[in-house]
């Protein structure tokens, strides 16, 4: 289920209203924990109540022990001593009633905590993250061209953490803060009606600051989140591309970009701060301009004897301090309130994402692939109004090796990556088996695929496990198996704990070579109708080619396989070779033929005869 999933237009979906509305649907989800640490804190508040009155009586009680001729103490609740027990007595009575209330407060705050705690940490923030994660597995190849890695990842990290703040900073504080200033000004007004009315007269100006600087601190969160994308790219990159910053001795020049970042995140951040700066002085300001006049004018009531001394002006102050620092919550309140909306515009742009390639209602999942595509005339381009491909039409039968052959920038990969159905063609349509991919049900379609990139990802597992990522289930037989299909038995073996060897980020510790041979043996363990190999052998030395070669024969038998490269050792293996330019299809033919005709393919082909040739020279 999706969070407050709206069918809002995109400029009505972010405002402060609806944005509020989802955040609380959110909240809602997760009301029985909402409500328990509500109820927490209203018996918190009337503890609290409850230890300040009891203070006031003791002090009048003193007061009346020291002067009979002051007025009698008030007991709360109606409850009168025995006439007999002396004020000592009474006093340790409620001061241990304080004691016991304090203890009990003390209880119920690390039981408030530890709600809180559990609802923010323990389910809203895990429960956001995982439909963040989940909706990322559905969005098309479209959304990762557009948002770069770093900023996703800020959106399933910071973003989220900071969007559960609405619950804890601004829903619950807001409520609690809510109730408590009603029950002080109630419990104030008890005492003193004029007092009260006097005293809280500051509160007008301290709300219409709140409002001021809580729409004024949005836009500061939004582009601070921005700018944090920014840096936290350049340190990827950074990372990333270590041995080129080194080999180009360009560690300075790296230092600085991050420093100009990572200054550009501080230098917004201050801007904030600085706003907050003056929202709390400012608050604490008119908070102390409440306790002036209850210095003033209560000191006038009591002077007049028309209010008491402990019951009435102690107490009264107490609950005008805390009334008054409860007022000054609502700085941390404002700035949560546009520190979560900001966050949470950001979660809820990927949730709101529409999926572009998804499955058809009971769309129904191919059987064995006999492995036939039809291009009718297929266009499609990254950006509109730019075609990577132009109405590209051609037809293979099952069974059948096509090369793909093109310059750079050709639309090589581009045409690869339509056939597992990463994208849709914006015009034409692909047929498989006789029927428009469009139509088959996703997931069982892709399974009956099995692909070889360019630049092969291995996960951080064991060597077992990185070729049995698409069969989880599959045997140490067929595990191995593949990989003496793909030539990579004997180098695993060689490895220091062979099949069961970790490797590190992205296979960092194997050559190029072992790697691609890791990731064609993965594909193959699928047993796929269908395979698809992006320049299998660009990263390997001419024996591992050769091997590579070799087993690609017999992997190819029987199945459909289109393979993207410039090699002629691969190109030789294909029925037909696709040559594409500029996104265009510009011939069709068998790699015999296609040396002998004028065009691209045949100069290709000699210059890469010629780099063959052996050089002169020497004695």
């Amino acid at each position: 289920m999706t969070v407050g999933k709206s069918s809002l237009s995109q400029a009505e979906r972010y405002t402060s209203g609806a944005l509020v509305w989802r955040l609380l649907l959110l909240a809602w989800r997760f009301r029985w924990d909402c409500l328990v640490s509500l109820a927490l804190s209203v018996v918190l508040l009337l503890l609290g109540l409850g230890g300040l009155q009891l203070l006031g009586v003791i002090i009048d009680i003193i007061r009346h022990a020291l002067d009979p001729a002051q007025p009698a103490p008030r007991f709360p609740l109606g409850w009168q001593p025995p006439v007999n027990w002396p004020p000592l007595r009474v006093v340790g009575l409620l001061a241990f009633g304080i004691l016991t209330q304090a203890l009990l407060r003390a209880y119920l705050t690390y039981q408030y905590n530890m709600v809180t705690a559990r609802l923010t940490q323990g389910e809203i923030v895990p429960e956001l993250r995982t439909q963040l994660y989940a909706k990322l597995q559905r969005l098309s190849f479209g959304f990762f061209d557009q948002h770069g890695s770093n900023s996703i990842f800020n959106r399933v990290t910071g973003d989220v953490q900071n969007t559960r703040l609405f619950v804890d900073g601004v829903l619950l504080q807001g409520l609690n803060l809510l109730l408590t200033l009603a029950a002080y000004a109630v419990f104030m007004w008890r005492i003193h009606p004029g007092l009260t009315v006097a005293c809280l007269s500051v509160t007008g100006p301290l709300w219409w600051l709140a409002h001021y600087y809580s729409a004024r601190l949005r836009p500061g969160y939004l582009k601070n989140r921005e700018l944090t994308d920014q840096m936290v790219l350049r340190f990827s990159e950074t990372v990333k591309g270590m041995q080129t910053v080194k080999g180009f001795a360009a560690e300075a020049q790296v230092a600085r970009h991050f420093a100009t970042a990572n200054a550009a995140v501080s230098n917004q951040q201050r801007r904030i701060f600085w706003d907050l700066s003056v929202f709390t002085p400012g608050t604490q300001m008119l908070s102390q301009l409440s306790l002036v006049i209850l210095f003033a004018y209560g000191g006038w009531l009591y002077l007049e004897d028309r209010i008491a001394l402990g019951a009435g002006l102690v107490v009264f102050a107490g609950l005008l301090q805390q009334f008054t620092a409860q007022v000054a919550n609502l700085a941390t309140i404002a700035n949560s309130v546009q520190q979560s909306l900001a966050a949470a515009r950001r979660v809820f742009e990927v949730l709101d994402t529409p999926v572009e390639v998804a499955d058809k209602p009971n769309a129904p999942a191919p059987e064995r692939l006999r492995g036939e595509f039809v291009f009718d005339r297929v266009t499609f381009g990254y950006l509109p109004g730019k075609p990577v491909l132009a109405d590209v039409s051609f037809t293979v039968q099952p069974g059948q090796v096509i090369g793909i052959f093109g310059l750079a920038g050709a639309g090589k990969s581009t045409l690869l990556s339509l056939l597992p159905r990463f994208y849709d063609p914006q015009q034409g349509r692909i047929l498989v088996d006789g029927r428009d991919l469009r139509d088959w049900q996703l997931d069982g379609y892709r399974r009956q695929i099995g692909m070889v990139y360019q630049e092969s990802f291995l996960f951080s597992n064991t060597v077992a496990a990185n070729i049995a990522f698409g069969h989880p289930h599959a045997g140490r037989d067929e595990i191995e198996a593949a990989a003496k299909l793909a030539s990579a038995h004997d180098f695993i073996l060689a490895l220091p704990q062979g099949y069961e060897t970790v490797l590190g980020e992205s296979g960092v510790d194997l050559s190029g070579g072992q790697r691609q041979r890791l990731a064609l043996a993965r594909a193959l363990l699928l047993r796929p109708a269908v395979l698809l190999l992006d320049d299998p052998t660009a990263a390997v030395d001419a024996r591992t080619e050769n091997e590579i070669v070799a087993a690609l024969r017999t992997a190819m038998a029987g199945r459909t396989t289109f393979v993207v490269s410039n090699r002629l050792s691969l190109l030789r293996q294909a029925d037909q070779v696709l040559v594409l330019d500029d996104g265009h299809l510009v011939d069709v033919g068998h790699h015999d033929r296609l040396v002998r005709w004028p065009g691209i393919y045949r100069e290709t082909a000699l210059l890469q005869l010629m780099d063959l040739q052996p050089t002169g020279g020497g004695r």
